[in-house]
């Protein structure tokens, strides 16, 4: 059997100056001796590290361990984009509105308010013209989801405006300020 020639490349040690990530080359599969099974093709593979002492491993751990940090700057956010995604955010707030309504309204139906509502009134005013009061005529499930489905399409007309009035504001403001700085870090 053949042996595979050592890598004449020579080896690489990390310093303490190295805080870069490098990507390594990329590898291209080598093709298996014949009679030789695949399992042990990787174990008698020889090995491409170099030998190192304490002081080498040490100083190799070293920059694996530090954190990269960038500081960025926001200088310009796309009006358009802003628009899109206040625009489906305020429908799904104008969704939610008016499901909580329902369901808090359903609630007070089930549990008897609006006939405790009209047995109240009834008592404290009196007479013929109690009877017939009924607060389910000014407090209705339909009318209450009407207005709460009027107000939550006001919300997303004026939400998706303000948004965008937002981002031209923000950008008016970055080309006299420089915007806002960020500092992004990696997870160690």
């Amino acid at each position: 059997m053949a042996e595979r020639p050592a890598n004449p490349a020579p080896a690489r040690t990390a310093s303490i100056d190295d805080t870069a990530v490098r990507p390594r080359p990329a590898r291209t599969p080598r093709p298996r001796p014949a009679g030789r099974p695949a399992g042990e093709e990787r174990n008698a593979a020889p090995s491409r590290r170099a030998p190192s002492s304490g002081r080498a491993s040490a100083t190799a751990a070293a920059p694996a361990a530090a954190v990269r940090r960038a500081r960025l700057r926001l200088t310009r956010v796309d009006p358009w984009s802003v628009m899109k995604t206040a625009f489906l955010l305020s429908i799904a707030f104008g969704v939610v509105t008016i499901v909580s309504v329902f369901m808090v309204w359903s609630v007070l139906s089930a549990a008897g308010v609006w006939d405790s509502v009209n047995s109240t009134v009834q008592d404290v005013v009196g007479g013929q013209d109690a009877s017939n009061f009924d607060i389910e005529d000014y407090l209705g499930t339909g009318r209450v989801l009407g207005f709460t489905m009027l107000v939550s399409v006001v919300d997303v007309v004026l939400l998706t405006a303000m948004a965008t009035l937002g981002a031209f504001l923000y950008n008016m403001a970055a080309q006299l300020l420089g915007g806002i700085e960020v500092t992004l870090s990696e997870d160690s």
